[in-house]
């Protein structure tokens, strides 16, 4: 009897974490300021997250950013995780010269605010390159 209430009360404690998961699923949009190059003017430019949540896990896409052109090719997440209110994921992308740029999300839900922190390899191998930035949920 004891076993068989130990192993019921796991069970429903293992549930309750999974309800408690952060409800991210949706779309969700940022704006960064990207810096003028060869004497331009900086632009805005936007990103939007398409995410879902089944249990832990974390899936969908992010559009936008700085691809080429301002390109707005959706792009897999990848190692998507939920664990309470934080989320974490990764997004692969090819750059010119074909080789994979790794792109880290980490972020908290507060309200219907999505902080993340986003980390970047630095340019020409240097010192990779944090960003924070505060997501909203987009209304359309």
């Amino acid at each position: 009897m004891t076993k068989k209430l130990l192993f019921t009360s796991m069970i429903l404690l293992a549930l309750a974490f999974v309800v408690m998961a952060a409800d991210v699923t949706g779309k969700w949009t940022y704006d960064q300021q990207m810096p003028a190059r060869g004497g331009g003017e900086a632009r805005t430019v936007t990103t939007t997250l398409d995410l879902k949540v089944s249990g832990t896990t974390l899936t969908g896409t992010v559009t936008g950013g700085m691809g080429r052109g301002g390109a707005a090719q959706p792009i897999d997440i990848k190692n998507g995780k939920v664990d309470g209110d934080a989320i974490s994921f990764t997004v692969e992308r090819q750059n010119r010269n074909g080789d994979t740029i790794v792109t880290s999300y980490k972020g908290k839900l507060n309200g219907d605010a999505l902080e993340l922190e986003i980390t970047s390899p630095g340019f020409n191998g240097g010192e990779p390159r944090t960003n924070k930035v505060t997501a909203k949920r987009a209304t359309t």
